[in-house]
Protein backbone atom coordinates (compact mmCIF):
# COMPACT_ATOMS: atom_id res chain seq x y z
CA UNK A 1 0.00 0.00 0.00
CA UNK A 2 1.30 3.63 -0.83
CA UNK A 3 2.03 5.87 1.16
CA UNK A 4 -0.45 7.90 0.43
CA UNK A 5 -3.13 5.10 0.24
CA UNK A 6 -1.92 3.95 3.86
CA UNK A 7 -2.95 7.60 4.99
CA UNK A 8 -6.03 7.53 3.24
CA UNK A 9 -7.35 4.39 4.68
CA UNK A 10 -6.30 5.71 8.24
CA UNK A 11 -8.00 8.93 8.35
CA UNK A 12 -11.38 6.78 7.21
CA UNK A 13 -11.11 4.00 9.66
CA UNK A 14 -9.08 5.07 12.41
CA UNK A 15 -10.21 5.82 16.30
CA UNK A 16 -8.42 8.91 17.13
CA UNK A 17 -9.02 10.97 20.30
CA UNK A 18 -8.51 14.02 18.21
CA UNK A 19 -10.46 13.32 16.03
CA UNK A 20 -14.00 13.78 18.14
CA UNK A 21 -12.82 17.36 18.67
CA UNK A 22 -12.20 17.57 14.23
CA UNK A 23 -15.88 16.20 13.91
CA UNK A 24 -17.62 18.25 16.90
CA UNK A 25 -16.06 21.19 15.27
CA UNK A 26 -18.22 20.03 12.08
CA UNK A 27 -21.03 19.52 14.10
CA UNK A 28 -21.37 22.31 16.14
CA UNK A 29 -18.85 24.79 15.23
CA UNK A 30 -20.63 28.10 17.25
CA UNK A 31 -20.91 25.73 20.42
CA UNK A 32 -19.02 27.13 23.27
CA UNK A 33 -16.39 24.74 24.34
CA UNK A 34 -14.45 26.55 26.72
CA UNK A 35 -14.19 29.06 29.20
CA UNK A 36 -10.81 30.24 31.00
CA UNK A 37 -11.00 33.36 32.73
CA UNK A 38 -12.06 35.81 30.30
CA UNK A 39 -11.59 33.77 27.37
CA UNK A 40 -14.30 31.91 25.58
CA UNK A 41 -13.62 30.11 22.59
CA UNK A 42 -16.36 28.18 20.66
CA UNK A 43 -15.72 24.44 18.88
CA UNK A 44 -14.64 26.23 15.33
CA UNK A 45 -12.15 28.13 17.37
CA UNK A 46 -10.66 26.04 19.80
CA UNK A 47 -10.39 23.19 16.65
CA UNK A 48 -8.62 26.04 15.06
CA UNK A 49 -6.26 26.98 18.04
CA UNK A 50 -5.44 23.31 18.37
CA UNK A 51 -4.60 22.31 14.39
CA UNK A 52 -2.45 25.63 14.33
CA UNK A 53 -0.24 23.86 17.25
CA UNK A 54 -0.49 20.67 15.53
CA UNK A 55 0.75 21.76 12.45
CA UNK A 56 3.71 23.70 13.84
CA UNK A 57 4.59 20.69 16.13
CA UNK A 58 4.56 19.01 12.48
CA UNK A 59 6.99 22.07 11.21
CA UNK A 60 9.47 21.64 14.41
CA UNK A 61 9.85 17.96 13.39
CA UNK A 62 7.62 16.19 16.04
CA UNK A 63 6.33 13.51 14.84
CA UNK A 64 3.96 9.88 15.31
CA UNK A 65 5.72 8.30 18.44
CA UNK A 66 7.20 11.21 19.74
CA UNK A 67 6.53 12.08 23.31
CA UNK A 68 6.00 15.48 25.10
CA UNK A 69 5.53 16.30 28.60
CA UNK A 70 3.26 18.83 30.10
CA UNK A 71 3.24 20.83 33.06
CA UNK A 72 0.28 23.13 33.27
CA UNK A 73 -2.28 23.40 35.72
CA UNK A 74 -6.21 23.53 34.41
CA UNK A 75 -6.38 25.96 31.17
CA UNK A 76 -7.25 25.78 27.69
CA UNK A 77 -3.78 25.37 26.90
CA UNK A 78 -3.56 22.41 28.55
CA UNK A 79 -6.20 20.76 26.54
CA UNK A 80 -5.17 22.38 23.14
CA UNK A 81 -1.69 20.86 23.69
CA UNK A 82 -3.24 17.30 24.54
CA UNK A 83 -5.47 17.73 21.25
CA UNK A 84 -2.57 18.76 19.37
CA UNK A 85 -0.84 15.72 20.26
CA UNK A 86 -3.33 13.01 19.58
CA UNK A 87 -3.89 14.48 16.04
CA UNK A 88 -0.06 13.98 15.60
CA UNK A 89 -0.01 10.53 17.21
CA UNK A 90 2.55 12.22 19.73
CA UNK A 91 2.02 10.86 23.48
CA UNK A 92 1.06 13.78 25.67
CA UNK A 93 3.07 12.84 29.37
CA UNK A 94 0.91 15.10 31.60
CA UNK A 95 3.15 16.08 34.86
CA UNK A 96 1.64 15.88 38.25
CA UNK A 97 1.97 19.17 39.94
CA UNK A 98 2.64 17.21 43.11
CA UNK A 99 5.85 15.61 41.83
CA UNK A 100 9.39 16.24 43.73
CA UNK A 101 11.59 17.18 41.60
CA UNK A 102 13.31 13.98 41.29
CA UNK A 103 10.28 12.34 40.43
CA UNK A 104 9.79 14.60 37.33
CA UNK A 105 13.15 14.20 35.90
CA UNK A 106 12.25 9.94 36.41
CA UNK A 107 9.42 10.86 34.13
CA UNK A 108 11.20 13.71 32.17
CA UNK A 109 13.82 10.71 31.41
CA UNK A 110 11.77 7.68 31.41
CA UNK A 111 9.06 9.15 28.88
CA UNK A 112 11.49 9.70 26.40
CA UNK A 113 10.13 13.08 26.32
CA UNK A 114 11.57 15.28 23.86
CA UNK A 115 10.01 18.44 24.62
CA UNK A 116 8.19 20.28 27.57
CA UNK A 117 5.24 22.51 27.32
CA UNK A 118 5.63 24.56 30.62
CA UNK A 119 3.22 27.32 32.68
CA UNK A 120 5.05 30.27 33.44
CA UNK A 121 5.17 29.81 37.16
CA UNK A 122 6.57 26.49 36.98
CA UNK A 123 9.69 27.99 34.97
CA UNK A 124 11.64 27.72 38.02
CA UNK A 125 10.89 24.38 39.24
CA UNK A 126 10.81 22.27 36.14
CA UNK A 127 14.26 24.13 34.76
CA UNK A 128 15.74 22.54 38.45
CA UNK A 129 14.17 19.05 37.04
CA UNK A 130 15.21 19.64 33.18
CA UNK A 131 19.31 20.18 34.67
CA UNK A 132 18.76 16.26 35.22
CA UNK A 133 17.51 15.29 31.81
CA UNK A 134 19.47 16.33 28.92
CA UNK A 135 17.38 14.49 26.30
CA UNK A 136 14.61 17.06 26.67
CA UNK A 137 15.91 19.71 24.01
CA UNK A 138 13.03 21.96 23.66
CA UNK A 139 10.75 23.85 26.73
CA UNK A 140 7.70 25.78 25.13
CA UNK A 141 6.15 28.30 27.43
CA UNK A 142 2.58 29.10 27.81
CA UNK A 143 0.70 32.08 29.67
CA UNK A 144 -0.07 30.95 33.43
CA UNK A 145 -0.04 32.41 36.98
CA UNK A 146 3.01 33.93 37.63
CA UNK A 147 5.47 36.29 35.92
CA UNK A 148 6.07 36.96 32.70
CA UNK A 149 10.00 37.48 32.98
CA UNK A 150 12.17 34.46 31.73
CA UNK A 151 13.76 32.10 33.59
CA UNK A 152 16.56 30.32 31.74
CA UNK A 153 16.44 26.69 30.72
CA UNK A 154 20.21 25.76 29.86
CA UNK A 155 21.20 24.17 27.38
CA UNK A 156 17.70 23.95 25.68
CA UNK A 157 16.14 25.60 22.97
CA UNK A 158 13.13 28.11 25.01
CA UNK A 159 10.31 29.91 23.33
CA UNK A 160 6.83 30.67 23.96
CA UNK A 161 4.14 28.30 22.92
CA UNK A 162 3.02 31.20 20.59
CA UNK A 163 6.48 31.67 18.86
CA UNK A 164 6.25 28.13 17.88
CA UNK A 165 3.36 28.26 16.32
CA UNK A 166 4.04 31.93 14.64
CA UNK A 167 1.62 31.95 11.16
CA UNK A 168 0.73 27.97 10.66
CA UNK A 169 -2.32 27.30 9.84
CA UNK A 170 -5.29 25.40 11.21
CA UNK A 171 -5.95 23.48 8.17
CA UNK A 172 -6.29 19.74 9.86
CA UNK A 173 -3.10 17.81 10.44
CA UNK A 174 -3.44 14.21 8.53
CA UNK A 175 -0.95 11.62 9.59
CA UNK A 176 -1.14 8.48 9.91
CA UNK A 177 -1.66 7.07 13.91
CA UNK A 178 -3.00 3.71 15.15
CA UNK A 179 -6.14 2.96 17.00
CA UNK A 180 -3.92 1.45 19.38
CA UNK A 181 -0.70 4.17 19.42
CA UNK A 182 -0.43 5.25 22.77
CA UNK A 183 -1.93 8.99 23.77
CA UNK A 184 -0.62 9.25 26.65
CA UNK A 185 1.64 7.96 29.39
CA UNK A 186 0.00 9.26 32.43
CA UNK A 187 2.26 8.27 35.13
CA UNK A 188 0.59 6.55 39.37
CA UNK A 189 1.85 7.85 42.54
CA UNK A 190 4.39 5.86 43.71
CA UNK A 191 4.53 5.72 47.75
CA UNK A 192 8.19 3.30 47.98
CA UNK A 193 9.28 3.91 44.46
CA UNK A 194 9.27 5.88 41.23
CA UNK A 195 5.60 6.25 39.39
CA UNK A 196 4.84 3.65 37.14
CA UNK A 197 4.12 4.78 33.49
CA UNK A 198 0.75 3.65 32.08
CA UNK A 199 0.48 3.62 28.66
CA UNK A 200 -3.41 4.69 27.33
CA UNK A 201 -4.22 4.25 23.78
CA UNK A 202 -6.79 6.43 21.29
CA UNK A 203 -9.63 3.24 21.52
CA UNK A 204 -9.54 3.37 25.46
CA UNK A 205 -9.54 6.75 25.81
CA UNK A 206 -12.46 7.62 22.90
CA UNK A 207 -14.23 4.13 24.39
CA UNK A 208 -14.16 5.67 27.89
CA UNK A 209 -15.52 9.22 26.75
CA UNK A 210 -18.18 7.73 24.73
CA UNK A 211 -19.16 5.59 28.07
CA UNK A 212 -18.88 8.63 30.33
CA UNK A 213 -21.31 10.22 27.59
CA UNK A 214 -23.76 7.29 27.53
CA UNK A 215 -24.07 6.92 30.76
CA UNK A 216 -24.47 10.05 32.18
CA UNK A 217 -26.40 11.19 29.63
CA UNK A 218 -24.38 14.26 28.28
CA UNK A 219 -25.80 16.37 25.56
CA UNK A 220 -24.59 19.19 23.85
CA UNK A 221 -26.27 21.70 25.76
CA UNK A 222 -24.51 20.87 29.04
CA UNK A 223 -22.11 23.57 30.88
CA UNK A 224 -19.13 21.83 32.96
CA UNK A 225 -17.18 22.64 35.70
CA UNK A 226 -13.39 20.99 35.25
CA UNK A 227 -11.75 22.35 38.81
CA UNK A 228 -10.28 18.79 39.43
CA UNK A 229 -6.60 18.57 37.91
CA UNK A 230 -6.38 17.81 34.36
CA UNK A 231 -3.44 15.68 34.63
CA UNK A 232 -5.37 13.81 36.53
CA UNK A 233 -6.91 11.18 34.33
CA UNK A 234 -10.72 11.09 36.26
CA UNK A 235 -11.43 15.09 35.17
CA UNK A 236 -9.63 14.73 31.77
CA UNK A 237 -11.16 11.35 30.44
CA UNK A 238 -14.13 11.22 31.98
CA UNK A 239 -15.38 14.69 31.48
CA UNK A 240 -13.41 16.90 29.17
CA UNK A 241 -12.85 14.73 26.60
CA UNK A 242 -16.45 13.84 27.26
CA UNK A 243 -17.27 16.97 26.59
CA UNK A 244 -15.46 17.34 23.77
CA UNK A 245 -17.25 14.42 22.04
CA UNK A 246 -20.76 15.72 22.85
CA UNK A 247 -19.66 19.02 21.86
CA UNK A 248 -20.43 20.54 25.86
CA UNK A 249 -18.78 23.53 27.54
CA UNK A 250 -16.28 23.42 29.75
CA UNK A 251 -15.45 25.76 32.60
CA UNK A 252 -11.86 26.11 33.48
CA UNK A 253 -11.51 26.29 37.21
CA UNK A 254 -7.56 26.63 38.38
CA UNK A 255 -8.92 25.27 41.91
CA UNK A 256 -11.44 24.47 44.13
CA UNK A 257 -13.19 27.43 45.84
CA UNK A 258 -16.87 26.95 47.78
CA UNK A 259 -17.80 30.53 47.40
CA UNK A 260 -16.64 31.05 43.81
CA UNK A 261 -17.83 27.47 42.63
CA UNK A 262 -21.06 28.35 44.20
CA UNK A 263 -21.45 31.85 42.23
CA UNK A 264 -20.66 29.94 38.99
CA UNK A 265 -23.27 27.55 39.27
CA UNK A 266 -26.00 30.29 39.55
CA UNK A 267 -24.34 33.02 36.90
CA UNK A 268 -23.36 30.14 34.23
CA UNK A 269 -26.52 27.81 34.84
CA UNK A 270 -23.88 25.02 35.14
CA UNK A 271 -25.20 21.45 34.86
CA UNK A 272 -22.46 19.44 36.43
CA UNK A 273 -20.08 19.62 38.66
CA UNK A 274 -17.52 17.20 39.64
CA UNK A 275 -15.28 17.06 42.83
CA UNK A 276 -14.08 15.24 45.93
CA UNK A 277 -16.60 14.48 49.26
CA UNK A 278 -14.88 17.25 51.54
CA UNK A 279 -15.75 19.49 48.76
CA UNK A 280 -19.55 18.76 48.96
CA UNK A 281 -19.48 19.15 52.35
CA UNK A 282 -17.42 22.71 52.07
CA UNK A 283 -20.16 24.11 50.10
CA UNK A 284 -22.67 22.97 51.99
CA UNK A 285 -21.15 24.76 54.97
CA UNK A 286 -20.53 27.82 53.16
CA UNK A 287 -22.99 30.91 54.09
CA UNK A 288 -23.89 31.42 50.25
CA UNK A 289 -25.72 27.87 49.93
CA UNK A 290 -28.97 28.73 51.10
CA UNK A 291 -29.03 32.05 48.27
CA UNK A 292 -27.35 30.68 45.36
CA UNK A 293 -29.79 29.22 42.51
CA UNK A 294 -28.41 26.00 41.75
CA UNK A 295 -31.87 24.86 39.76
CA UNK A 296 -29.73 24.53 36.52
CA UNK A 297 -27.95 21.48 37.72
CA UNK A 298 -28.41 17.83 36.62
CA UNK A 299 -25.39 15.96 37.67
CA UNK A 300 -22.94 15.94 40.90
CA UNK A 301 -20.38 12.98 40.35
CA UNK A 302 -17.77 12.84 43.29
CA UNK A 303 -14.76 9.87 43.35
CA UNK A 304 -11.92 9.33 45.66
CA UNK A 305 -14.51 7.88 48.18
CA UNK A 306 -17.40 7.09 49.34
CA UNK A 307 -20.10 9.87 50.30
CA UNK A 308 -21.02 9.63 54.30
CA UNK A 309 -24.82 8.70 54.22
CA UNK A 310 -25.16 12.20 56.67
CA UNK A 311 -23.82 14.21 54.50
CA UNK A 312 -25.12 12.51 50.96
CA UNK A 313 -28.57 12.85 52.42
CA UNK A 314 -28.03 16.97 52.64
CA UNK A 315 -26.86 17.37 49.49
CA UNK A 316 -29.62 15.64 48.17
CA UNK A 317 -31.55 18.04 49.64
CA UNK A 318 -29.24 20.90 48.97
CA UNK A 319 -28.19 20.40 45.26
CA UNK A 320 -31.49 18.53 44.28
CA UNK A 321 -29.88 16.91 41.36
CA UNK A 322 -28.75 13.34 40.52
CA UNK A 323 -25.30 12.25 42.41
CA UNK A 324 -22.78 9.62 40.59
CA UNK A 325 -19.72 8.19 42.68
CA UNK A 326 -17.21 7.52 39.76
CA UNK A 327 -14.73 4.31 40.66
CA UNK A 328 -12.25 2.98 38.92
CA UNK A 329 -8.41 3.39 38.15
CA UNK A 330 -5.83 4.54 36.00
CA UNK A 331 -4.87 1.90 34.34
CA UNK A 332 -8.82 1.63 33.30
CA UNK A 333 -8.90 4.99 31.90
CA UNK A 334 -10.33 4.78 34.36
CA UNK A 335 -13.74 4.14 35.00
CA UNK A 336 -14.78 1.07 35.49
CA UNK A 337 -18.30 1.14 38.13
CA UNK A 338 -20.53 3.59 38.48
CA UNK A 339 -22.35 4.24 41.91
CA UNK A 340 -26.13 5.63 40.15
CA UNK A 341 -28.73 8.17 41.26
CA UNK A 342 -30.80 5.44 42.09
CA UNK A 343 -29.03 3.39 44.36
CA UNK A 344 -27.50 6.50 46.46
CA UNK A 345 -29.66 5.50 48.93
CA UNK A 346 -31.01 2.09 48.82
CA UNK A 347 -26.93 1.26 48.64
CA UNK A 348 -24.82 3.62 50.23
CA UNK A 349 -21.61 2.44 50.43
CA UNK A 350 -21.29 0.27 47.66
CA UNK A 351 -19.15 1.57 44.23
CA UNK A 352 -21.93 0.65 42.20
CA UNK A 353 -22.48 -1.60 38.65
CA UNK A 354 -20.28 -1.73 35.84
CA UNK A 355 -20.14 0.53 33.19
CA UNK A 356 -20.89 0.21 29.55
CA UNK A 357 -17.36 -1.92 27.69
CA UNK A 358 -16.22 -2.78 31.29
CA UNK A 359 -16.60 -6.28 32.29
CA UNK A 360 -15.86 -6.80 36.08
CA UNK A 361 -15.17 -9.97 37.95
CA UNK A 362 -14.45 -10.89 41.77
CA UNK A 363 -11.41 -13.46 41.45
CA UNK A 364 -9.65 -15.89 43.81
CA UNK A 365 -5.57 -16.26 43.91
CA UNK A 366 -5.43 -19.21 41.92
CA UNK A 367 -7.52 -17.23 39.37
CA UNK A 368 -10.88 -18.72 40.14
CA UNK A 369 -14.11 -16.28 39.21
CA UNK A 370 -16.00 -16.23 42.79
CA UNK A 371 -19.69 -15.58 42.88
CA UNK A 372 -22.11 -13.14 44.16
CA UNK A 373 -21.04 -13.03 47.73
CA UNK A 374 -17.83 -14.15 47.92
CA UNK A 375 -15.09 -12.03 48.25
CA UNK A 376 -11.61 -11.30 46.45
CA UNK A 377 -9.85 -9.24 43.99
CA UNK A 378 -11.54 -6.82 41.86
CA UNK A 379 -10.45 -7.77 37.97
CA UNK A 380 -11.45 -5.95 34.75
CA UNK A 381 -12.34 -6.62 31.37
CA UNK A 382 -12.52 -4.00 28.32
CA UNK A 383 -11.20 -1.77 25.86
CA UNK A 384 -10.63 0.82 28.63
CA UNK A 385 -7.57 -0.89 29.54
CA UNK A 386 -4.29 0.30 29.31
CA UNK A 387 -1.75 -1.67 26.63
CA UNK A 388 0.28 -1.83 29.59
CA UNK A 389 3.29 0.08 32.23
CA UNK A 390 5.57 1.45 29.94
CA UNK A 391 8.87 -0.62 29.76
CA UNK A 392 8.15 -3.07 32.79
CA UNK A 393 7.14 -6.24 30.99
CA UNK A 394 7.17 -7.71 34.57
CA UNK A 395 4.88 -5.22 35.84
CA UNK A 396 2.32 -5.69 32.47
CA UNK A 397 2.36 -9.31 32.73
CA UNK A 398 1.82 -9.71 36.49
CA UNK A 399 -1.56 -6.86 35.78
CA UNK A 400 -2.80 -9.26 33.40
CA UNK A 401 -2.42 -12.71 34.95
CA UNK A 402 -5.18 -15.02 33.79
CA UNK A 403 -6.48 -12.98 31.48
CA UNK A 404 -7.75 -9.91 33.17
CA UNK A 405 -6.27 -6.99 34.63
CA UNK A 406 -5.74 -7.11 38.17
CA UNK A 407 -6.53 -3.83 39.97
CA UNK A 408 -5.68 -4.39 43.41
CA UNK A 409 -8.55 -3.74 45.09
CA UNK A 410 -10.76 -6.08 46.76
CA UNK A 411 -14.75 -6.43 46.54
CA UNK A 412 -17.46 -8.66 46.63
CA UNK A 413 -21.18 -8.20 44.54
CA UNK A 414 -24.25 -8.71 46.55
CA UNK A 415 -27.38 -10.48 45.35
CA UNK A 416 -28.30 -7.11 43.35
CA UNK A 417 -25.22 -7.38 41.20
CA UNK A 418 -23.67 -4.08 42.86
CA UNK A 419 -20.23 -3.92 43.48
CA UNK A 420 -18.89 -3.28 47.38
CA UNK A 421 -14.98 -2.31 47.55
CA UNK A 422 -13.65 -3.67 50.73
CA UNK A 423 -10.31 -1.79 50.68
CA UNK A 424 -6.99 -1.54 48.79
CA UNK A 425 -4.42 -4.75 49.22
CA UNK A 426 -2.33 -2.95 51.05
CA UNK A 427 -4.17 -0.93 53.49
CA UNK A 428 -6.17 -4.11 55.12
CA UNK A 429 -4.84 -3.64 58.48
CA UNK A 430 -3.73 -7.15 60.32
CA UNK A 431 -4.49 -6.56 63.91
CA UNK A 432 -4.70 -9.85 66.26
CA UNK A 433 -4.45 -12.45 63.49
CA UNK A 434 -7.49 -11.16 61.93
CA UNK A 435 -7.92 -8.81 58.58
CA UNK A 436 -9.64 -5.92 59.21
CA UNK A 437 -11.08 -3.59 56.11
CA UNK A 438 -9.75 0.24 57.04
CA UNK A 439 -12.50 1.31 54.45
CA UNK A 440 -15.86 -0.54 57.05
CA UNK A 441 -14.21 1.04 60.36
CA UNK A 442 -14.08 4.65 58.08
CA UNK A 443 -17.83 4.38 57.17
CA UNK A 444 -18.76 3.48 60.58
CA UNK A 445 -17.30 6.63 62.47
CA UNK A 446 -19.18 8.83 59.72
CA UNK A 447 -22.24 7.06 60.73
CA UNK A 448 -21.58 7.48 64.42
CA UNK A 449 -20.83 11.18 64.66
CA UNK A 450 -22.24 13.92 61.75
CA UNK A 451 -19.57 15.99 62.92
CA UNK A 452 -16.58 13.74 61.79
CA UNK A 453 -15.86 15.83 58.39
CA UNK A 454 -13.39 13.27 56.99
CA UNK A 455 -11.15 10.28 58.86
CA UNK A 456 -8.88 7.91 57.64
CA UNK A 457 -8.70 4.92 59.62
CA UNK A 458 -4.49 2.98 59.39
CA UNK A 459 -2.78 0.26 61.22
CA UNK A 460 -0.20 1.40 63.21
CA UNK A 461 2.64 -0.90 65.45
CA UNK A 462 1.71 -2.04 68.41
CA UNK A 463 3.17 -4.79 70.88
CA UNK A 464 0.37 -6.76 71.50
CA UNK A 465 -1.85 -6.04 68.24
CA UNK A 466 1.15 -6.31 65.43
CA UNK A 467 -0.80 -3.25 63.71
CA UNK A 468 -3.43 -1.17 66.15
CA UNK A 469 -6.37 0.13 64.18
CA UNK A 470 -6.21 3.78 64.34
CA UNK A 471 -8.58 6.28 63.60
CA UNK A 472 -7.24 9.79 62.00
CA UNK A 473 -10.38 12.45 62.16
CA UNK A 474 -11.03 15.69 61.17
CA UNK A 475 -14.07 17.49 62.97
CA UNK A 476 -16.06 19.96 61.48
CA UNK A 477 -15.16 23.42 61.83
CA UNK A 478 -16.38 24.84 65.26
CA UNK A 479 -17.25 21.23 67.01
CA UNK A 480 -16.18 18.40 69.26
CA UNK A 481 -15.77 14.98 68.64
CA UNK A 482 -16.84 12.83 72.17
CA UNK A 483 -14.08 10.00 71.47
CA UNK A 484 -15.86 7.81 74.13
CA UNK A 485 -19.27 7.77 71.79
CA UNK A 486 -17.61 7.49 68.62
CA UNK A 487 -15.88 4.08 69.31
CA UNK A 488 -19.03 2.82 71.59
CA UNK A 489 -21.17 3.00 68.36
CA UNK A 490 -18.67 1.85 65.79
CA UNK A 491 -18.18 -1.21 68.72
CA UNK A 492 -22.30 -1.90 67.78
CA UNK A 493 -21.49 -1.42 64.13
CA UNK A 494 -18.53 -3.90 63.25
CA UNK A 495 -17.46 -5.22 66.45
CA UNK A 496 -14.97 -5.15 69.29
CA UNK A 497 -11.60 -6.24 67.27
CA UNK A 498 -12.57 -4.00 64.12
CA UNK A 499 -12.93 -1.11 66.72
CA UNK A 500 -10.06 1.48 67.20
CA UNK A 501 -7.81 1.42 69.88
CA UNK A 502 -7.26 4.96 69.45
CA UNK A 503 -8.82 8.14 68.20
CA UNK A 504 -6.36 10.97 66.86
CA UNK A 505 -7.65 14.47 66.10
CA UNK A 506 -6.16 16.40 63.53
CA UNK A 507 -7.15 19.90 61.51
CA UNK A 508 -6.49 18.24 58.13
CA UNK A 509 -5.28 15.03 56.50
CA UNK A 510 -2.29 14.95 53.55
CA UNK A 511 -2.87 14.80 50.56
CA UNK A 512 -1.85 14.06 46.72
CA UNK A 513 -2.36 17.08 44.35
CA UNK A 514 -5.47 15.46 42.76
CA UNK A 515 -7.20 14.82 46.83
CA UNK A 516 -6.75 11.62 47.52
CA UNK A 517 -5.54 10.95 51.16
CA UNK A 518 -2.22 9.57 51.70
CA UNK A 519 -2.54 7.01 54.20
CA UNK A 520 1.10 5.88 53.76
CA UNK A 521 2.01 9.50 54.79
CA UNK A 522 -0.60 9.14 58.20
CA UNK A 523 0.90 5.77 59.06
CA UNK A 524 4.52 7.76 58.99
CA UNK A 525 3.63 10.54 60.90
CA UNK A 526 1.83 8.77 63.72
CA UNK A 527 4.15 5.33 63.47
CA UNK A 528 4.92 6.29 67.25
CA UNK A 529 1.86 6.70 68.34
CA UNK A 530 1.97 3.29 70.70
CA UNK A 531 5.36 3.36 71.93
CA UNK A 532 4.32 3.82 75.51
CA UNK A 533 4.26 0.57 77.51
CA UNK A 534 1.13 -1.35 77.84
CA UNK A 535 -0.80 -1.55 80.87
Amino acid sequence: MSGTAELHDNLIHRVNVGDSLTRTAARHPENLAIVDGERRLTYAELNTWVNRVANALTADGYHRGDSLALASANSVEFLVTYYACAKLGVVCVPLNLGWRPEEVSYVLGHSGARGLVVETQLLPAMAAALAEVPTVTDVFVIPGTGSSEVVPTPDRRQLTLDELVGDADGSEPEHVVGDRDPITYLYTSGTTAFPKGVVGNHTAIYLESMTMALEARFTDEDRFVAMMPMFHTAQLNCHCTAAVMVGAATYVQRGFDAGRLLELIESERITQIFGLPMMYRAMLDHPDIERRDMSSLKRALYAMAPMPQAQLVECLKAFDCGFYLLFGQTEMSPTTTLFRPEHQLSHNGSVGTPVVNVQVGIMAPDGELLEPGQSGEIVYRGPHTMTGYLKDEAATQVAFEHGWFHSGDVGSFDADGILWFTDRNKDVIKSGGENVASIEVEKAIYAADPNVAEVVVVGLPHERWTEAVTAVVVPRPGTRLDEAAILSSVKEQVGSFKTPKSLIVVQELPRTSTGKIQKNVVRDQFRDHYTRPLG
